[in-house]
């Protein structure tokens, strides 16, 4: 994969929705297509587990304790998932 940046020319970018290497969405930050955003509510959490599973784009970190974090809004594109599984209402849609 070549490096993609807003001079490289169109004839030279991949064509859409085409994947030539694995694992390469560390290098896109997508945070940016969000119209809401998820807000933890760290005071509510009871760190069950049930919300980091269902992001489908990993953007809910757990740290080595295996204790969630704050989401990681670089990635986060706000679908809303995680709030709907939180049965404590520790995630909140704005």
């Amino acid at each position: 994969m070549s490096e993609i940046n807003a001079t490289t020319p169109m004839n030279e970018m991949t064509i859409g929705g085409n994947i030539y290497e694995a694992g390469n969405a560390r290098n896109f930050k997508t945070g940016d297509w969000r119209s809401i955003k998820p807000v933890y509510i760290e005071e509510k959490c009871k760190q069950c587990g049930l919300c980091f599973p269902v992001c489908p784009d990993n953007a809910i970190p757990v740290n080595k304790e295996l204790k969630r974090e704050d989401f990681n809004y670089d990635y986060c594109k706000g679908c809303g998932v995680c709030a709907k599984v939180c049965p404590f209402a520790a995630i909140i849609m704005e």
